[in-house]
C-alpha cells in the first residue's frame, strides 16, 4: 500500500509551530517514501473557525515549502477535505455501529459501546503503549455524537482517517492517550489501522510548555522577523529528531532523504532561539548575493534606506554579520546614507588615542590624492599614514572604522572603503578629526 500522511489543523488560531513540526514531519516521511501527503481542515468549530485562522494555515505551510497533494486548491479522490463537508459520511459510519449494537443512546448523546479488553498499540515512536479497558471507571464508554447530533473528534478523526486511506498518523504525543479510543474504533468498523507515530511535545527553552504566546510560537512572525524558510524547516526538524550525525544544516531535500522515524527522540524538545537565528545564518550564507540581497530589501524600504546604486554592493558586504534579515538595515545603513551618526562606545574609545584627529585628518589628506580609487589603494594609505606620523597601522585602523561607519565593527574596511568611495570617504574622516 502506498503512504499516505495527513495534516489535520483547526482554523482557529495562527499557525503554531508545533502544528508546523508536525506537519513537517508527515511531509518528509510521506515524500521519502514517494506517498501522498494530506491536508484535511477540522473546521466542525463554527464558533472558534476564522477565515484568517485558515488563511494563516495555508500561507504559513506555502511559505514553509510544504506542499501538500490532496486538500485546499489541490482536490484529489478523497473529499471533500473539509469536516464541517463531510457529514453523511460520518452519517454513514455512524449507521455501522448502531447497526453492530456499539453505541447506545444516553440523555440525548450516543455514547460507542468499548470492548472492555486490553488495548495494546505499537507505536512507531513511544513503542508499546497498553491500555486497560476492563476498569470502567477508568474508561467510561466515550460519547461519539453529542445530543445536537455533531460528532466528537475521536470519532470524525478515525472516520476521515479510514475514508482517506491514511497508512500513517504521524502526530503529537498529547495524543498518545487517544489512540487505544481510535484503535477500537477502527476494529468495530472492521477496517485495519493506519500505523500511529507520537512525536515529542515543544517545551520552552526552560522547560515549561510552550503556549500561544510564547517567542517562536507563530509561524507567521518568522518571516516577519527576518528567517527565511529554508532554515526554519531545518530548525523544526532539529526538534524531535536526530540526524545521528554531527550534522546540523540541512536543506529540504537532505531532509527527505535523511529522515525516520526510528530517529525521533522520546523526550520533549527545547526550543532554543539562539540555535534558530544561527541555522538562519547558516542558510543565508548558502544564498548567492543576488539573493540575499533581494529577500533583505523589504527591511532596507521599511528602515526608509535609499536602494541606490550602493545597495547589492552594501548587502553583500555586511551578509557574514547578520544572522536575521532584520538585522541588515542596521548593518549597512552607513553604506547608504549621506549622513551618519556615531554610537558612543567607539567614539569615546577613538577620544582616548591622543592622535586620532592627527591621523584622521592626514589620512584625508592622503586619500584626496589617490588617482584610481580602490580598497587596496586605501589601505596602502592607511599604512603610510600610520608610518609617517610614528604610529601602527593598527592604531588608524579603528577610528577609520569609526569615521567612515559610526561603529565599532561591521563588515571589512576594504569592502567600506570601496563601497564608500573617496569623497564619502574624505568628508567623514575630515568630520570625526574635527569633532576629536
Amino acid at each position: 500500500m502506498d503512504v499516505r500522511t495527513r495534516f489535520a489543523p483547526s482554523p482557529t488560531g495562527y499557525l503554531h509551530v508545533g502544528g508546523a513540526r508536525t506537519a513537517l514531519f508527515n511531509y518528509l516521511f510521506a515524500r521519502q517514501h514517494g506517498g501522498a501527503f494530506v491536508l484535511r481542515v477540522e473546521d466542525t468549530d463554527q464558533a472558534r473557525n476564522t477565515e484568517e485562522a485558515r488563511a494563516a494555515i495555508f500561507d504559513g505551510m506555502g511559505w514553509l515549502g510544504l506542499d501538500w497533494d490532496e486538500g485546499e486548491g489541490k482536490g484529489g479522490d478523497f473529499g471533500p477535505y473539509n469536516q464541517s463537508e463531510r457529514t453523511a459520511l460520518y452519517d454513514k459510519w455512524f449507521e455501522v455501529l448502531r447497526a453492530a449494537g456499539r453505541v447506545y443512546e444516553d440523555d440525548g448523546a450516543w455514547r460507542f459501546r468499548f470492548e472492555r479488553k486490553p488495548v495494546t498499540m505499537n507505536d512507531l515512536v513511544c513503542g508499546e503503549v497498553t491500555i486497560d479497558y476492563r476498569d470502567e471507571s477508568n474508561t467510561p464508554d466515550m460519547v461519539v455524537r453529542r445530543s445536537d447530533g455533531s460528532y466528537v473528534f475521536h470519532f470524525v478523526n478515525v472516520v476521515d482517517d479510514l475514508e482517506m486511506q491514511i497508512t500513517h498518523v504521524i502526530r503529537g504525543e498529547d495524543h498518545l492517550m487517544n489512540t487505544p479510543k481510535h484503535l477500537q474504533l477502527f476494529e468495530a468498523f472492521g477496517v485495519a489501522p493506519p500505523q500511529y507515530a507520537h512525536i515529542p511535545l515543544i517545551l520552552n527553552a526552560d522547560g515549561s510548555k510552550m503556549s500561544k504566546r510564547d517567542e517562536g510560537a507563530a509561524v507567521g512572525d518568522y518571516p516577519k522577523n527576518g528567517f527565511i524558510a529554508p532554515a526554519v524547516v531545518n530548525f523544526l526538524a532539529l526538534l524531535g529528531w536526530n540526524p545521528k550525525t554531527d550534522e546540523e544544516v540541512f536543506t529540504m531535500d537532505e531532509l527527505v532523504a535523511r529522515f525516520s522515524l526510528e530517529n525521533v527522540n522520546r523526550s520533549p524538545a527545547r526550543f532554543d532561539a539562539e540555535k534558530c537565528a544561527w541555522l538562519n545564518q547558516q542558510h543565508l550564507l548558502k544564498l548567492s548575493s543576488e539573493q540575499f540581497a533581494e529577500l533583505a530589501k523589504p527591511f532596507v524600504e521599511k528602515a526608509d534606506l535609499p536602494l541606490g546604486e550602493r545597495y547589492p554592493a552594501a548587502a553583500e558586504a555586511v551578509r557574514e554579520k547578520v544572522r536575521l534579515l532584520s538585522e541588515v538595515p542596521g548593518a549597512l545603513d552607513f553604506l547608504l546614507v549621506d549622513e551618519i551618526s556615531i554610537d558612543t562606545e567607539p567614539l569615546e574609545k577613538v577620544r582616548k588615542n591622543d592622535q586620532a584627529s592627527t591621523l584622521l585628518a592626514a589620512l584625508a589628506d592622503r586619500l584626496s590624492g589617490i588617482g584610481e580609487w580602490s580598497a587596496e589603494a586605501a589601505k596602502e594609505a592607511i599604512g603610510e599614514t600610520a608610518k609617517e606620523n610614528g604610529a601602527k597601522p593598527g592604531q588608524l585602523m579603528f577610528p577609520t572604522r569609526v569615521a567612515l561607519s559610526g561603529k565599532g565593527g561591521g563588515p571589512d574596511l576594504g569592502d567600506i572603503l570601496r563601497i564608500l568611495g573617496k569623497d564619502t570617504c574624505v568628508a567623514r574622516l575630515h568630520d570625526l578629526a574635527t569633532k576629536l
